[in-house]
């Protein structure tokens, strides 16, 4: 299999490359990411230094949270990239990459909050909030009493691919 992968966004004013194994898709059903895409947001990731992006003046970064953001096309609007501050990773929309890309989904995270017009039904595990040892901008199903990292999003805009991670 080959680890290197190429994708684009829609008009393909952002394109990429990544090096490396992907992590497997993770489908997040919070209402940030049904907001962000329509539906939900399906996303593998890899680390900063194994991603090289072409068009990154086309990107535009909404501070989705406290501690991560997102990253649009700023010409045709497809979502790109999600990235907590200081984690060293990048998550990637998986329906960005070119086929082949041979990712798989794993699980989906956030179903308490997914959207009421759809069904779960491919089989897979689901998370009510996030799974543990997963980063999200959102609490994960942990034991009662285990502190949350989630704080409510700020609308303040943020430039710049330096040191993310997550999704």
């Amino acid at each position: 299999m080959n680890d290197d992968h190429t994708g684009a966004c829609l008009c393909g004013s952002v394109r990429f490359k990544t090096r490396g194994p992907l992590r497997e898709v993770v489908a997040c059903h919070c209402s940030q990411c049904r907001k962000q895409t329509g539906l939900y947001y399906a996303a593998t990731n890899v680390p900063l230094d194994n991603i090289t992006i072409e068009g990154e003046d086309a990107i535009t970064w909404y501070r989705a949270s406290s501690f991560a953001r997102r990253g649009f096309c700023r010409t045709c609007g497809s979502a790109l990239f999600w990235v907590a501050d200081d984690a060293g990773e990048i998550s990637i929309m998986a329906g960005l990459f070119d086929n082949p890309s041979d990712l798989k989904l794993a699980y989906h995270i956030y179903c308490a909050d997914k959207g009421d017009f759809y069904e779960i039904g491919d089989g897979l595990p689901q998370y009510k909030q996030g799974r543990p040892g997963l980063l999200t901008a959102g609490p994960s199903d942990r034991p009662e009493g285990e502190q949350s990292i989630y704080s409510e999003p700020s609308k303040s805009k943020s430039s710049s691919i330096a040191r993310p991670g997550g999704l």
